[in-house]
């Protein structure tokens, strides 16, 4: 069973910051590209930052630069250090891995920004 366990998500004004976690197995973390993605209502989902298990990063064009995807080794988690926040940042952010031609998701956390 692969886990994905968000959590971080909240509601902050325009220019504020907010820290994604995103906890997941040992093995999921140590072997797997993970990424977080963002859906707004009525808009197509974006993929927003990948990093790869030897610590490799990609991101979006509309957060370069203000967010930034890290790894943390001793609790198997993935950061999603979110900074200079804008109200399009609003959405629901969901980890994900890919498992050959599966794609697994966690539960979401939900970004509000606004004044």
């Amino acid at each position: 069973q692969v886990q994905l366990v968000e959590s971080g998500g909240g509601l902050v004004q325009p220019g504020g910051s907010l820290r994604l976690n995103c906890a997941t197995s040992p093995d999921i973390f140590t072997l797997r590209i993970i990424n977080w993605s963002r859906q707004a209502p009525g808009k197509e989902r974006e993929l927003v930052a990948s990093i790869t298990p030897d610590g490799g990063t990609n991101y979006a064009s509309s957060v370069k630069g203000r967010f930034t995807i890290s790894r943390d080794a001793a609790t198997n988690t993935v950061h999603l250090q979110m900074n200079s926040l804008k109200p399009e940042d609003t959405a629901v952010y969901h980890c994900n891995v890919q498992i050959g031609f599966s794609k697994y998701w966690g539960q979401g956390t939900q970004v509000s920004v606004s004044s």
